[in-house]
């Protein structure tokens, strides 16, 4: 694990809040809840409309959950990429091509979870499958570099409010370490919290002990519920502070077992 997961407990579910200074000097607040993997089940949750994630939670009676993937929020809420619930494939407005084929998802099958661009995984999944992206840490190591855009995310902007590879902004992401499940959201877009780069986000992920990470929504959609209470700070552009979060229309649950 990596060394700002050391002081993490053995068994339970636990959230950390800390301030990360980057190598300009600027800080962001990172806000990190940490599941064991042997003991938490993870499962995707699809809103029958768009919610913040704590209302939603609130009303589920959900304790732990993450933003998901992008959507289209010009279109009542679609979700944007290819998704999958118990099997059975979901309406969305796909991404683009060539970068629908390729671009990196969430797979959750019978329990095992796991990080991986499209291809990589079967055309028909069997559970859930939300693609979002970019994949952050492969190997222990940041995939993403500043100017690099193999997932196209930069190429295709134009299905997106803007071009997430370039700046700072808030994020949220899912890691995976050997012991711990890793839900991470970053404030941003205030005069104390710069927000994060995708290629600091993932050397974030690298130094928190993900072996793999994956990027998820983020902007004002970043959220992060643990013990039903939202432990970041979304904030819209101009950095108006959005006390609920952004509603959204897909999440990521963990739940013990």
């Amino acid at each position: 694990m990596g060394a700002w997961a050391r002081p993490y407990p053995l068994r339970r579910s636990h959230v950390r809040r800390f301030v990360h200074t980057l190598s300009d000097g600027a800080r962001t607040t990172v806000h990190v809840a940490a599941h064991p993997a042997r003991s938490t089940r993870v499962t995707l949750a699809l809103m029958e409309r768009p919610l913040p994630l704590a209302s939603w939670c609130a009303q589920e009676n959900v304790a732990h959950a993450l933003v998901g993937g992008f959507f289209l929020r010009q279109a009542d809420g679609t979700p944007l990429g290819e998704v999958w619930r118990n099997g059975e494939r979901i309406s969305t407005v796909p991404f683009d091509e060539p970068w629908g084929a390729t671009r990196s998802c969430v797979a959750i099958d019978e329990g095992r979870v796991r990080l991986a661009p499209r291809d990589d995984l079967p055309p028909r999944p069997g559970g859930d499958l939300l693609q979002a992206g970019p994949l952050l840490v492969a190997g222990r190591l940041p995939v993403v570099h500043d100017g690099f855009d193999p997932e196209g995310f930069s190429a295709n902007q134009a299905q997106f409010d803007s071009d997430i590879t370039v700046g700072r902004y808030p994020r949220a992401a899912l890691g995976m370490g050997r012991d711990w499940l890793l839900a991470v959201a970053c404030d941003g877009r205030s005069e104390h919290d710069a927000g994060l780069t995708l290629r600091e986000l993932a050397e974030l992920m690298a130094a928190l002990g993900a072996d793999r990470a994956i990027n998820l929504d983020g902007g004002g959609s970043t959220s992060l519920v643990h013990d039903g209470i939202l432990r970041n700070v979304p904030r819209e552009e101009h950095g108006i502070e959005l006390l609920a979060g952004r509603p959204v229309v897909n999440a990521l649950v963990f739940e013990a077992i």
